[in-house]
């Protein structure tokens, strides 16, 4: 499964959101412009964003697009299966050998693992390497 500019811009619009989590709305401008992003581009992904509840718009000269919800209640999961679909790196088919439908399936859960379990809070926050922290690296 090969994330597009879809799900990496759509993190990076959530995630500029949570970082001013309680400060009102940000426009989308502002956002393009701090990332060096496409404002046109990112209005298209901020309405599947809030068709799924997960950004909220306020209208009006001060307005722009917050969170829902809290960002420890959204997950990287929640957002990439909004602008990307369902998380599968291949299209899993029942006459496929056993073995290699369980390779399949435990590729997937490990994807789906390390999505579900990262928060938005977390990326927010996040500020560079933690000897204390655990890392994941996959060789897929």
């Amino acid at each position: 499964m090969k994330i597009s500019t879809k799900g990496r811009y759509g993190l990076t619009i959530m995630m500029a959101l949570a970082k001013k989590y309680g400060e009102g709305p940000i426009s989308l401008k502002s956002i393009a412009k701090e990332h060096d992003l496409s404002e046109h581009y990112l209005e298209q992904l901020i309405a599947p964003l809030r068709n799924a509840t997960l950004v909220k718009s306020v209208r009006g000269a001060y307005g722009g697009y917050m969170l829902a919800k809290d960002p420890k209640e959204i997950t990287a999961g929640d957002i990439i299966r909004v602008l990307e679909g369902p998380i599968s790196p291949v299209e899993v088919l029942e006459n496929e050998e056993p073995a290699k439908r369980d390779l399949w399936m435990k590729i997937r859960d490990a994807i789906k693992d390390v999505l579900d379990n990262t928060t938005l809070e977390y990326l927010a926050t996040y500020e560079g390497d933690d000897e204390d922290q655990e890392y994941y690296m996959f060789y897929i």
